[in-house]
């Protein structure tokens, strides 16, 4: 994949990562957090409530917003203290 120009976004195919806790149509876009080791892609979220990854078909970008369908939250996407992408909730 070649690097993205400034206003871009990369794309990414989401596999079904056997996620059952919300409608089937609906699970590509989430997966379950592995624990300490697990390193979120450019295109992920760790919601702060249930602790499930939220994924999205694109990259993420400090101001996105997104929707924790497990938990019923709405998240945005900030920049964290570490300059990694982190999810806070907004309701």
């Amino acid at each position: 994949m070649s690097e993205p120009e400034s206003g871009e976004r990369r794309r990414f195919e989401l596999d079904d990562r056997g996620f059952n806790e919300v409608p089937k149509p609906y699970r590509r876009y989430y997966r379950n957090w592995d624990g300490r080791g697990d390193v979120l892609g450019p295109n992920e979220a760790l919601c702060p409530v249930c602790k499930i990854v939220v994924r999205s078909s694109r990259e993420l970008r400090p101001g996105d917003r997104l929707y924790c369908m497990a938990c019923m939250t709405w998240l945005t996407v900030v920049e964290g203290e570490s300059g990694r992408l982190e999810a806070r909730v907004v309701y």
